[in-house]
């Protein structure tokens, strides 16, 4: 089982868009998140997919080169963004229906260059005063260092050339997209992954 894999951790894939680089004070802009679980034959796979589009919290930031970057328009209508703190108590409880589902004990972020993505979240979560978040704070899975131990590249696109995944370039830099492909890679890794020194405890 899946908890027995990272010592009680469930990886859940997550990817943000933000409005600059800046966790204080730039606007988280989306998020996606993906749960990882075993198939019936024993490989790591995408299970279940989070998404949502978020409105920039009061006093944010939103740079125009971040915005060129990875095509957002806050107040287009068509987003239908919700709060920072609707989404983020929406994917509280979308991890802890997937914790149960495996009785893992606390979910652990899964990302690429992960402490980007962790930082924000931690600090959104800070600043919309929410308790018991269902992530581990510190700790995170990141498929960068991954991708330079296993394939001795770093940048996403080169990894997945690595790895022999398609990716799409044009569509790359969208929260969803890019959690998708992550979560791939990072399946694909672990289901690649032969060490013979390996066992379980």
């Amino acid at each position: 089982m899946i908890k027995t894999r990272f010592n009680g951790l469930l990886p859940i894939v997550i990817d943000i868009e933000t409005g600059g680089v800046d966790c204080r004070k730039s606007a988280i802009l989306e998020i996606a998140a993906i749960g990882i679980n075993h198939n019936q034959q024993g490989f790591f796979c995408e299970k279940k997919i989070w998404h949502e589009h978020i409105k920039p919290f009061e006093g944010s930031l939103c740079c125009p080169e971040s915005l060129e970057f990875n095509n957002i328009i806050p107040d287009h209508p068509l987003r239908f963004a919700i709060s920072e703190k609707e989404a983020l108590l929406s994917l509280a409880n979308q991890i802890k229906l997937w914790l149960e589902n495996t009785t893992c004990k606390r979910a652990v972020l899964v990302g690429h260059n992960a402490h980007f993505d962790l930082n924000f979240i931690m600090q959104a979560i800070e600043r919309q005063n929410i308790a018991h978040f269902p992530l581990h704070s510190f700790t995170c899975i990141d498929t960068a260092t991954l991708g330079g131990f296993l394939y001795k590249k770093t940048v996403l696109a080169q990894i997945m050339r690595k790895a022999k995944i398609k990716f799409n370039t044009n569509e790359a830099h969208g929260a969803l997209y890019d959690a998708k492909k992550t979560a791939e890679l990072f399946c694909a890794m672990l289901n690649n992954f032969k060490d013979q020194q390996y066992k379980e405890a």
